[in-house]
This record gives C-alpha cells, structure tokens and sequence, in this order.
C-alpha cells in the first residue's frame, strides 16, 4: 500500500534511492518502477524492483512485478493490512509467485503487541494463497532494526528458488526505453526466456523490426550475454531507432518467437472477493509481461464465471502481443479501477473456426500441462487431424533443436510439407 516504507526499505537493503523522478523526490511518492542490485550474500547481484503502492498505478506495479521469481511484500505496523495490500497479494498469487518474505515495516512507531497483531493478520490472509507460510520480518528502515534478518531471509529464500531454465528462444519484456548520448538506444526488461548475446539479431514486436544487440548489462553489470529470469539491459541498433517508437509492453525476442497473437486461449480465474460472475464477452485491461491491453473475455465452457471459479476463455485483444504457453496475466475492469481476475496462456494461436465446441475443448485440455513431451503425446492421442508441429513448437516456445527432439521421442508419424511438419498418432495414420 502506498506510504508503507517501500522504497526507504530497499534503500535501507541496499543502498539504492528508486525514487529517481524529480516528481517522485518532490511527492514522497513511487510513481514509476525504480531499480536496485544488491549482493545479498550469493556472490552476485540480486535486482530490486521497487513498484507503486498507489491504487491509480497498480497497471506500473503489474508491469514490475510480471517477471519475478521473490517478492518482498511490505505491510506498515502503524497501518496494517490495507486495500492495495490486499490487491497486491491477489495479483501475486494470480501471477504464481511462490517464494517471499513479509516486511513489517515502521516498528519504532508502535508497541510490541501492534507488531504481533500485524503479524497474525498477515498469516492469516496469505494461508490460502501461493505465499502461505512465507516468513514474516518486523523492521524499522529509519533506525537499522532487524535489517540483517531481513537481509538473511532474504538470502534463504534466494538459496530454496530454482533457477529458471535457459531453454527456449530469447523473449524481453520491454518497461523502459531511453536514449544515452554517445551510447544510442537502450531497452530493459526481464528476460522471460532462453539467453541472448552481443551481436545477436533480434525483432522487436508487435512492431516486427530487425534490430541488432551492440552491448548488454545483465543485472547491472556489463556483460557478453544474459539468460532467464535476469533484469537486462540491451543496447540495440538498427532501423530507424531515431524515429522507431518504442513501448513498455513490448518484446524483444529471438527470430524463432517472431510471432504475435490477437487472440489467446486461456485458464482464467475469478477472485473471491469479487462481487459478480466474468460473463461472455465482459470487456477488460489484460495486463501480461510489461503490456497493458484492452480485451474481451469470451467464455468457452459456460456462459459465465463465478467468483473463485476458472474457466477455460478466449482472450480477443485489440493490440497484438508476444504470449506462449504458461505465461501469466492480469485482468482488471474495463475501467482499471479493481482486479478482478488472473491466469494463464494454453494456446496463444488458437484456431478461430473449423472445430467443434467440444473437439476444441479436448485440444485445449489435452495440451494444458508444463510437460511438452506430455503435451504433445496428449495432442496425438487425441486422434484428431494432422498435428501442425511447428505451431505447437512456437505455441511452446521451443528452440528448433528441442523441437526436433520432441518429434523423435513422440514416435510420431511425421509428414513433411512447404510450410512445416504434420504429426500423426500411428493409429490415426493407419
């Protein structure tokens, strides 16, 4: 929530003012993402993205918080849990994010029993969500108190987070773009997947413009290349990057994930605390990677869904954008005033007719599973026409070498055309 001590904890933590607008110094007020690395103790640099409390930019604080693996989720002693708290842990477990650590925040202005009464409301409301059992820290960033055990916490949870895996094609989500003298133009974001390195050709998108990387910054430090879950910084060129209009929401990405979608099929929820049902074609902002789109929700089971429920949908954009399977999202009212919803992609290039309602809801269910090996086994014992394999390897995000060894592995029977490969189950073949 806003003024809960955000920004003045991670400077506490590492030393890093975020607040870097003069709007920002003058307000007291995050407006816009700030960014600090730190050593943490794991012998390189963690990055801190500092996001807004404010309820008018939860659609920044969303484009902040898409692409990482630990939060640190702040609650003020004085205040407690407040309605942006509130928000901000639905947006978490919408987005999945398992591992984190509770700050206390502002602990020299109250008694020992307000901290442990803040502690109990903060267990209570994560039990049922994706951060339950997470460690709570009370701390106070003005007098140094329990810094160090925040700090230890935090390098405990950094030590139980899996590494992301580098598979797959390079994709960046675009949140900051500017111009350094002497240096050109400079795109950051976090890498969602695969690696990237100096002199590597890229495309942007939706734009779909040929760039080059000249020189990179990973988590702050000069680097030859980058991998999966690091905050980046790229130097590219190319184009016309004088004239080329670049966007928070977009992506950078390798020649093989060259493609955008206007409709995306996907699991949705419905939050609890939400007071009516999402109904066929209920307008919404989709919030996914760093971009914030204007959408329809088309229901594909039944006609609505209710609070606390999911359901399988049809996302209908009205901008395109980079998506592949697994990637999380938002959903806000059309008037971006609450959240009222979240999920994830099942195929972000759905066919738009041609199936049957039912046929179609076996395809989308057959291949909802992290597993591509599963995925892919699941899709051809189906036994439903040939299996276009270079749109589910895209839909995938494979590279052509895991692509290959998928095809191998299936057993699948395969029939190669101009445009790609076609799979089939033996049986179907026969």
């Amino acid at each position: 929530h806003v003024d809960h001590g955000k920004t003045l904890l991670v400077k506490a933590l590492t030393g890093v003012d975020t607040d870097r607008l003069p709007e920002e110094k003058s307000r007291g007020l995050t407006i816009d993402l700030g960014f600090a690395y730190h050593d943490i103790g794991t012998g390189e640099p963690t990055g801190f993205i500092d996001v807004p409390g404010h309820e008018k930019f939860v659609r920044t604080m969303i484009a902040g918080v898409s692409g990482i693996d630990c939060v640190l989720f702040i609650v003020a002693a004085d205040d407690g849990p407040m309605p942006q708290t509130l928000e901000h842990l639905a947006i978490m477990d919408l987005l999945g994010i398992q591992h984190g650590v509770f700050a206390v925040t502002k602990i020299d202005r109250v008694t020992e029993e307000r901290v442990a009464e803040v502690i109990g409301e903060i267990e209570a409301l994560i039990e049922k969500t994706s951060l339950s059992g997470a460690r709570i820290v009370p701390v106070s960033a003005l007098d140094g108190i329990g810094i160090d055990d925040l700090r230890a916490a935090l390098l405990d949870t950094s030590e139980h987070t899996a590494q992301r895996p580098c598979g797959g094609n390079f994709r960046l989500a675009v949140d900051r773009n500017f111009i350094i003298q002497g240096t050109g133009r400079v795109v950051t974001g976090t890498v969602f997947d695969g690696t990237i390195a100096t002199g590597d050709v890229v495309r942007l998108l939706p734009a779909d413009i040929e760039l080059r990387v000249r020189g990179i910054h990973a988590q702050n430090t000069e680097s030859g290349s980058a991998v999966a879950g690091q905050r980046c910084a790229l130097n590219i060129v190319g184009g016309d990057l004088k004239r080329l209009q670049i966007h928070r929401g977009d992506w950078i990405v390798g020649d093989a994930a060259r493609f955008t979608a206007t409709r995306i099929d996907a699991r949705v929820k419905v939050l609890d605390s939400e007071p009516r049902a999402i109904k066929n074609r209920t307008p919404v902002h989709l919030h996914i990677g760093a971009a914030d789109i204007g959408a329809r929700v088309v229901t594909l089971t039944d006609k609505e869904i209710a609070p606390g429920s999911s359901g399988l949908v049809q996302l209908q954009l009205q901008q395109p954008v980079n998506a592949v399977y697994g990637d999380r999202f938002v959903l806000r009212d059309q008037s971006a005033i609450r959240t009222i919803g979240g999920g994830y992609v099942i195929d972000p290039q759905p066919i738009t007719r041609g199936r049957n309602k039912s046929v179609r809801m076996a395809y989308l269910e057959a291949q909802d599973t992290k597993n591509p090996d599963e995925a892919l086994a699941n899709l051809l014992a189906l036994g439903l026409d040939a299996l276009d394999l270079e749109l589910f390897a895209r839909s995938r995000n494979l590279s052509i070498a895991d692509t290959d060894r998928l095809i191998e592995s299936s057993g699948a029977k395969i029939i190669r055309q101009p445009h790609g490969r076609l799979g089939f189950s033996r049986e179907k073949w026969q």
